[in-house]
């Protein structure tokens, strides 16, 4: 079972690191499509296009770091200081996109975007205390690697 859940996990996170360059380098494109039914998008198409391509290509780093944090785990090396550092850029990119979105406040207010915004914040902290977490572990790691 667990290598089931391994191939899964590496195929979905392949496929999504993929389709978000795709979709984040349609979204002009989509966003004019989705203005034909939505009057909010058709009139605010660059704003709406430079927020959500900024946030797709924070969200694609997320996943790239997420890839790289995995192959660790794959490696059975997951208490390393790379993924530490990968932890730390998953929460700066957690933050930055909660920040862009904010500015999505301006335009139009719906719960969706406060959600979103909650979403990533609380994110962002859980990556900057998982980052804090996974740096203690691999200092104690290396410890224990010097005294054997």
């Amino acid at each position: 079972m667990n290598g089931k859940i391994t191939i899964f996990t590496k195929i979905l996170l392949d496929f999504m690191f993929y389709t978000g360059i795709i979709v984040t380098c349609c979204v002009p494109f989509i966003i004019t499509g989705y203005g034909k039914y939505n009057s909010y998008f058709r009139e605010n198409i660059p704003q709406l296009s430079i927020i959500f391509i900024f946030s797709g290509l924070f969200a694609v780093l997320i996943i790239r770091e997420l890839r790289k944090m995995f192959q660790s785990v794959l490696a059975n090396n997951c208490f390393i200081f790379e993924n530490v550092k990968s932890l730390n850029k998953m929460s700066i990119y957690s933050f930055l996109i909660a920040l862009i979105t904010c500015c999505r406040l301006f335009l139009y207010i719906t719960p969706a975007v406060v959600i979103v915004i909650l979403v990533f914040v609380i994110a962002g902290l859980l990556c900057k205390v998982l980052s804090q977490v996974f740096d203690k572990a691999v200092s104690y790691k290396l410890e224990n690697d010097l005294t054997i």
